[in-house]
């Protein structure tokens, strides 16, 4: 697999299409900081990790709304493998005009764009969720 993060924001999104109540991923220090932010937004319920194998696993219960449509509207992949997107502090881009969340990988560790723009650093953004 070339993109381990792309395939997160699949199975997130296709899990959330078909109404399921959780969904298993395998387990990488990156992919539980993006799970861990997506919690503390508020776009999942929680994430719970698996001791299964050698790697281990993530799962993650989604979070949906009372129509039981999924919270999260959108999941888009920014930096990818092919093409590095990186950002400096004052470029850091709003997500639907501050009702979503960019995802960054900095010095500081994996953060959403408001706290990188608290704290005054770039870096390369990972993904947009709203």
């Amino acid at each position: 697999m070339t993109d381990p993060i792309a395939d997160l924001l699949t199975r997130i999104r296709n899990a959330l299409q078909a109404r399921h109540g959780n969904l298993v991923v395998p387990r990488s220090v990156l992919k539980l900081a993006i799970v861990r932010i997506l919690k503390d937004e508020g776009y999942i319920e929680g994430y719970v990790e698996v001791e299964n194998t050698h790697q281990g696993a993530i799962k993650i219960f989604p979070k949906y709304d009372t129509a039981n449509k999924g919270v999260i509207r959108g999941l888009q992949r920014v930096s990818k493998p092919s093409r590095r997107v990186y950002v400096g502090k004052a470029d850091i881009p709003q997500v639907r005009n501050g009702l979503g969340v960019a995802i960054l990988t900095t010095p500081n560790g994996v953060i959403t764009d408001r706290q990188a723009r608290r704290a005054g650093v770039g870096g390369e953004v990972l993904c947009y969720v709203w």
